[in-house]
């Protein structure tokens, strides 16, 4: 490495000669310094913005690039891969996971580094090596049991989410300053993988989180062509769909897309992560309250709309739109939680198909097969939809805005059920896992920062609870040290103390915390795998 470069976790022989090779550290080095002062400053401008709305400003359809959104164009045509969408999986870069995923029958597995990965080290390293085996079709599992998974013959096409842009990896630095966690994910996938995906006909694939507007999205779309140009690839050899999973980005749909025309294939409606912003962006305003989460459906009058506008600006685009994830999973011991599961998932992935979208996401293959027949109906032998341009929508500022919810409240029992979720899913996530499975839901970090968004917005509010209680320090404190006591006496792996100490800084506190990720990756442990 140059000298201004200095790696403080540990690695071995193995990830050195197989993983962070000395030509993917000299490629996350190089990005670093061709990209790291663009990034800091589209960081700093979300802070300028949230002051803003803080002050009481909305987020609009943009005056300055009204010609993008009424002229014509379309982005670049889609592969052959990703044409067919239908059903998606999503899931850590766990190594049997993985195999599972890849396996089960979905067109599409998005490998995720980001919200269902927790990211030690050792997390990290692992994921980035399970990856480099899947595209190699070398990924191999035995359990303790001694059954063996390998991938069949056919697999889903394999998409990788990195972290997100406010994200860093305190285990490498550059000029003393650690990098960005996204530009190390996409720099030693693509370096280890771009020619091996692109010699098996596929290439290399991408789902970008957490973008708030088309200026982030074009430093993605100039990472990528620094990509190419520096393995000397194909120009658009990188293809990449956008989450949309925040507010101020569901403005800037047709200039994401534009931005990313050479390379973006589709926008996905992150669902968890948008009702989490919706929170984050509008929390000191007393008109824009969220109650209980299950009441925070997909067809109140903010999230209809923005879904509806997603096909429509995807459609017009030739770009593919995909479904959000339903949180609801299958229980085997279960029957009845899991034909609820079904049930549910079956509406959710109805509605998705008759809007338009051209595919959706699922969480456990168990649910493969509910949601690919519900969009087999929908498609019949087509690959996807995008002949439904969905002209009949018609959304204005204020529908994306629209949070107004008839009939709902906020209770004491949805007060306990966000402190309880938080503190399993926090303890889970210092321990070293992404995507936990509570009270029959799939919880990942998205889902987790509306528990504890909410419980921040609900105390600054001072909300009146349903039981005609009003929210404070003193209540949050009582039922935190109850759902406490109550998880440490169930027992299993535990860091619920520093959970519990972490959950206190991101709701007692004055400020927003803008992602618990950032707070909480102080608490890992980095250096032991």
């Amino acid at each position: 490495m140059p000298s201004s470069a200095k790696l403080l976790g540990p690695v071995d022989a193995y990830y050195r000669d197989f993983v962070l090779t000395p030509g993917a550290l000299d490629f996350v080095i190089h990005l670093h310094k061709t990209f790291h002062e663009r990034r800091k400053k589209l960081l700093q401008d979300r802070v300028e913005r949230q002051k803003e709305w803080d002050r009481g400003t909305k987020p609009c359809f943009l005056s300055t690039t009204q010609d993008i959104r009424n002229s014509e164009w379309r982005v670049a045509s889609v592969p052959h891969d990703l044409q067919d969408r239908r059903v998606e999986i999503t899931g850590p870069v766990e190594r049997k996971m993985m195999i599972n995923a890849l396996n089960c029958g979905a067109k599409v597995f998005m490998a995720d580094l980001e919200d269902s990965c927790s990211p030690r080290w050792a997390n990290i390293l692992r994921g980035h090596d399970n990856l480099n085996r899947a595209v190699r079709r070398t990924i191999d599992f035995v359990n303790e049991d001694g059954k063996a998974y390998t991938l069949n013959e056919k697999t889903a096409t394999l998409l990788v989410r990195p972290r997100g842009w406010h994200l860093i990896e305190k285990n490498l630095l550059v000029d003393n300053e650690p990098v960005s966690a996204s530009l190390f994910d996409f720099a030693v996938y693509f370096f280890n993988n771009a020619q091996e995906l692109l010699s098996r006909r596929s290439g290399p694939y991408f789902y970008l989180p957490k973008l708030e507007n088309h200026n982030e999205a074009r430093l993605w779309a100039d990472v990528f062509k620094e990509g190419e140009i520096y393995l000397n690839v194909p120009r658009g050899s990188v293809r990449a769909t956008v989450l949309i999973e925040t507010i101020t980005a569901a403005f800037e749909m047709d200039e994401i897309l534009w931005e990313l025309k050479d390379s973006i294939v589709g926008l996905n409606a992150g669902r968890w992560d948008y009702i989490f912003s919706m929170i984050k962006k509008f929390g000191r305003r007393p008109d824009h309250v969220l109650p209980d989460r299950q009441q925070v459906a997909m067809t109140v009058p903010f999230m209809r709309a923005y879904t509806e506008l997603l096909v429509r600006t995807c459609h017009r685009r030739g770009a593919h739109a995909i479904g959000g994830m339903a949180a609801f999973i299958p229980n085997r011991r279960d029957p009845g939680v899991t034909e609820k599961a079904i049930a549910a998932v079956k509406k959710d992935k109805e509605r998705e198909a008759n809007d338009g979208f051209d595919g959706t996401w699922i969480a456990h293959p168990d649910l493969l097969p509910v949601a690919m027949e519900v969009f087999n109906r929908f498609l019949g032998g087509k690959p996807h939809q995008k002949e439904r341009l969905r002209e009949d929508v018609k959304v204005q500022d204020t529908d994306l805005l629209n949070t107004t919810i008839e009939g709902s409240f906020v209770s004491e029992e949805g007060v306990r059920t966000n402190i309880s979720v938080a503190l399993q899913y926090l303890n889970q996530w210092l321990v070293g896992q992404g995507a936990v499975a509570i009270n029959n839901l799939m919880e990942d970090a998205a889902t987790a920062e509306i528990s504890r968004a909410q419980l921040w917005q609900w105390l600054k509010q001072n909300c009146v609870l349903s039981n005609g209680k009003t929210f404070v320090q003193s209540m949050y404190e009582t039922v935190r040290r109850e759902e406490l006591s109550h998880l440490k006496q169930a027992g299993g792996t535990q860091r619920y103390d520093d959970a519990a100490r972490l959950l206190d800084e991101l709701v007692v506190g004055s400020e927003f915390t803008e992602f618990l990720t950032l707070p909480a990756y102080h608490y890992l442990d980095h250096n032991f795998p």
